[in-house]
C-alpha cells in the first residue's frame, strides 16, 4: 500500500554511540607557524575539478550540478534543518577522547593532556544571552570568553559574528579550553540552518583541539584513525572531517574515511560516516550512498541517510545530487522496509516535498523539476 509522507511523522533517531568517561584537560599546539587560516571557502572546495568528479557521480547515478553553489549567499540560504537533534552525537564524541601525545621530529606536534567534559551530557544546555559587544569589549576578554561570546552571537544569527570568528580564530590556537560551555555552544552552532554558523563551530573546535590546518597534523590524524585505541580512533575519524571541511586535503580525507567504512565494527563505520558528512564536498555522496545501501548495521545506514539529507556540511544543491539514487533506493527490493523509508524521508527533507511514499510519484516529480 502506498503511504502518504505528509501523514507520516518520522525523525532521524539519535545515534547510540558508545560514551566513555571524561577527564579534565587542556589542549596545546606547539607549532604556531601553522596557525594561519586557510583562505577561501572550504565549504564548496569540490567545485574544483568537477569535470572529473562528474563522471564518477554519473557512474553512481547521481545528478551532476551544472553550477555548484560557491557563494556566501548559498551558505546562508541553506535549507532549514527540521531535526534540531542532528548533531546530538557531538555531545557523545568528547566523552571518548583519551589522552594523546603527538610528536614529530622537526615537524608539527599537538599535545593532548586530559580532556574534560568534552561534548558531555548536561542537565542545562540553555545558552545565556549577552549584550552585543564592541570590538574593544571583545579585546578586553580572554580568548576563551571571546570564543563563547562570538559563538553565541553566531548561533543567534547576529550580524558579523561569523566573520569575527574567522578573524580571531588563528589567535585562539592553543588558548582555548574545550569545556562544557564551549561544547554546548559548538553543538548549537552545528545545529544551525546556516552553513556559515556551522563552519564557525568547525573552526572553533579545531582551535580548541590545538590543531593547525596543516598537512603534518592531517598525517597525524590519518595515523590515529588506525589506532587500536577505539577512543583515539573515532576522535580521529571525526576530526579528519573537520580538517577536510576547512580545505586540508579534502580528497585525501574522503578516501581515508571511505576506507574506514569497511571496518569490522559498526561504531567505527558510524563515525566514518559522521566524518564524511562534515567534509561537505560532493564526492562524499558516493561513499555515503554506498553506506546507506550496503552497510549491515541499521545504525550506520540511518546515519548515512541523515548525512545525505540534513546533517553535516553539504549545501542544498549538493544534497539534490543524490535524489536520483535515493529514488532508486526507495523501491529497491534488496533493501529492507526501514531503509526504503529512510530514502523517502531523505527525499522529503532534501526537496521539501510531501509526496506519497511511492517511487513512481517521486520519479514523475523529479522529471518535471
Amino acid at each position: 500500500m502506498i503511504g502518504n509522507l505528509a501523514e507520516t511523522t518520522m525523525n532521524w533517531s539519535l545515534p547510540q554511540f558508545r560514551q566513555r568517561g571524561s577527564q579534565d584537560n587542556d589542549l596545546h599546539n606547539s607549532d604556531p607557524q601553522n596557525n594561519d587560516l586557510q583562505n577561501g571557502d572550504a565549504q564548496n572546495n569540490d567545485a574544483r575539478n568537477l569535470g572529473a568528479q562528474g563522471q564518477i557521480l554519473r557512474n553512481y547515478n547521481l545528478a551532476v550540478p551544472a553550477d555548484p553553489a560557491t557563494s556566501s549567499e548559498a551558505l546562508t540560504n541553506s535549507a532549514p534543518q527540521r531535526n534540531p537533534r542532528i548533531f546530538h552525537f557531538a555531545t557523545v564524541l568528547a566523552g571518548v577522547v583519551a589522552a594523546v601525545l603527538v610528536s614529530g621530529a622537526g615537524g608539527a606536534s599537538a599535545v593532548w593532556g586530559k580532556v574534560s567534559g568534552l561534548f558531555s551530557s548536561r542537565q542545562d544546555s540553555r545558552l545565556v544571552a549577552s549584550a552585543v559587544p564592541t570590538e574593544s569589549d571583545l579585546d578586553r576578554q580572554k580568548p576563551q570568553r571571546q570564543a563563547e561570546i562570538l559563538l553565541e552571537r553566531a548561533v543567534s544569527r547576529s550580524d558579523g559574528a561569523t566573520g569575527q570568528i574567522q578573524a580571531r580564530v588563528a589567535r585562539w590556537q592553543g588558548k582555548l579550553q574545550w569545556d562544557s560551555q564551549l561544547s554546548t555552544l559548538s553543538t548549537a552552532a552545528l545545529n544551525s540552518n546556516d552553513l556559515q554558523v556551522r563552519a564557525s563551530a568547525v573552526e572553533v573546535e579545531l582551535a580548541a583541539y590545538g590543531l593547525a590546518k596543516s598537512e603534518s597534523n592531517l598525517d597525524f590524524l590519518v595515523a590515529q584513525s588506525d589506532s587500536p585505541d577505539h577512543a583515539r580512533k573515532i576522535w580521529a575519524l571525526w576530526t579528519l572531517g573537520l580538517m577536510g571541511n576547512r580545505g586540508v586535503q579534502a580528497d585525501r580525507v574522503v578516501q581515508v574515511l571511505a576506507l574506514h567504512l569497511k571496518d569490522s565494527d559498526a561504531d567505527s563505520r558510524a563515525w566514518a560516516v559522521e566524518g564524511l558528512a562534515l567534509v561537505g564536498t560532493t564526492p562524499t555522496l558516493v561513499p555515503l550512498l554506498q553506506a546507506m545501501h550496503d552497510d549491515p548495521s541499521p545504525q550506520v545506514r540511518e546515519r548515512a541517510a541523515c548525512s545525505i539529507a540534513e546533517s553535516g556540511m553539504l549545501s542544498p544543491e549538493q544534497r539534490r545530487v543524490a535524489v536520483p539514487q535515493l529514488i532508486n533506493y526507495s523501491e529497491d527490493p534488496a533493501l529492507d522496509a526501514q531503509t526504503r523509508a529512510w530514502a523517502f524521508k531523505a527525499l522529503s527533507d532534501i526537496t521539501g516535498q510531501r509526496l506519497p511514499t511511492d517511487a513512481a510519484a517521486w520519479r514523475n516529480w523529479y522529471a518535471n523539476n
